[in-house]
């Protein structure tokens, strides 16, 4: 029983991934570089991970200053 719902919850992870994958690819704009990330070392995930806080973080600061914290706005580089 432990496998089948194992193995229902690895094809429902898949098939979402598939379904993310093809967001990325169709959104202008969008990193198509991001679109395997699960494939990526802990190392390399923690990097990106920590660009994204970033760009959230300035997000958060717009807000507080009265500004929209839409757009597509360029991803931080690496410090």
């Amino acid at each position: 029983m432990v496998f089948l719902i194992q193995n229902t919850q690895n094809r429902d992870t898949e098939a979402l991934q598939i379904k993310l994958d093809e967001l990325i690819r169709v959104t202008k704009g969008a990193h198509n570089a991001l679109m395997d990330l699960e494939e990526l070392e802990d190392r390399q995930l923690e990097r990106i991970r920590a660009k994204y806080q970033k760009l959230a973080m300035l997000a958060r600061a717009e807000l507080v200053k009265g500004n929209v914290d839409t757009g597509r706005p360029k991803v931080p580089d690496e410090h």
